[in-house]
């Protein structure tokens, strides 16, 4: 059954953005869990826009969920998380410039900085997963680099509309027959909402959805619990 990971990352946004205490982004993710998140994901951003190292730090402490760190390969952060050690880190790209992760990670073009980030988050004892475009080269790299899981950037068919939407998702279900077949476990995330995660969710083999803002935006009116039940049932319908 797919497991859904909550992303936690815009409730430390609201914080940031009165530079005070609350909300908490470690009260969403005991709440999360109490709605039934299967793991908590947040992302430490190089210039640090929404969580804190300090976050981290608690949330590793008191999440029994599976606790998945998104990273760039960053020595500043790559230190963090060794130090740390959540049971799961991914490596995503990142631009100062962007508002939110704009694609996947171009481990092809980067292969010794990729590889390097890698070994060092693998000699931590932590399981590493690449976010990646749906890409049968990037995909084909990630599996001799060792990595436990790719988890495919979905950012593309979020953002399609009808027939493109549908091509989206071939690309996405061709690809997680790619990464399946090269022995890694199926991932994705970006841009998921109540309303389109069923196709995603329902792709073969698909382990683990990493989502965040639909479902902070949705907690924002009815509560992190309800909003993150909802996505649960949103996700294990029968189509």
């Amino acid at each position: 059954m797919c497991e859904l990971g909550v992303n936690i990352d815009h409730v430390a946004t609201v914080r940031q953005a009165r530079k005070t205490f609350e909300p908490d982004p470690v009260w969403a993710a005991t709440l999360a869990e109490l709605g039934g998140a299967d793991g908590i994901t947040v992302h430490l951003r190089e210039d640090r826009r929404h969580i804190q190292v300090r976050d981290l730090e608690i949330l590793h402490a008191t999440v029994t969920a599976k606790l998945n760190l998104e990273l760039a390969c960053d020595n500043d952060v790559l230190d963090i998380a060794c130090t740390i050690q959540p049971e799961q880190a991914t490596l995503v790209p990142e631009k100062r410039e962007e508002v939110t992760t704009e694609g996947g990670l171009d481990a092809v073009g980067s292969k010794a900085m990729v590889s390097t980030a890698i070994t060092r988050l693998q000699d931590a004892g932590i399981k590493v997963s690449l976010f990646l475009d749906p890409d049968p080269e990037q995909i084909e790299f990630a599996a001799t680099l060792g990595v436990s899981a790719v988890e495919l950037h979905t950012g593309q068919y979020a953002l399609a509309k009808g027939q493109q939407q549908d091509e989206e998702l071939a690309k996405l279900t061709n690809s997680g027959k790619q990464v399946r077949q090269l022995g890694m476990a199926l991932h994705a995330g970006h841009g998921l909402t109540y309303k389109n995660v069923q196709p995603v969710a329902n792709i073969a083999g698909m382990h683990e959805l990493n989502i965040g803002h639909s479902i902070v935006a949705r907690a924002i009116m009815v509560g992190m619990e309800r909003a993150v039940r909802d996505m649960k049932k949103a996700i294990h319908e029968t189509p």
